[in-house]
């Protein structure tokens, strides 16, 4: 098996870096449409604590890519609560 693949540094790094811009395609598209009708803040709340819980387990743990994805994940997680608050009836 190839050592990348193996490692599971570079396996938690990507997941991380995966899941934090997971969002992004979303924030855009609020942005850009100026409209955010149906999405859940019920969803968003959730996904906000969990990620937050991630920041405050890295911590624990003293693990520095878990802090900065999930870090990176929740500034997105909150622009996105703030797009859908402000475009929510539009």
């Amino acid at each position: 098996m190839n050592p990348i693949f193996s490692n599971p540094v570079i396996i938690g790094v990507t997941a991380g870096i995966f899941t934090a811009f997971s969002l992004l395609p979303q924030l855009i598209k609020i942005i850009k449409e100026k409209k955010a009708k149906d999405i859940s803040i019920l969803m968003l709340a959730v996904l906000f604590c969990g990620v937050g819980l991630w920041i405050y387990y890295g911590i624990l743990k003293n693990d520095l890519p878990i802090i900065v994805t999930n870090a990176f994940s929740l500034l997105i997680n909150i622009a996105i609560i703030i797009f859908s608050i402000k475009y929510k009836n539009k």
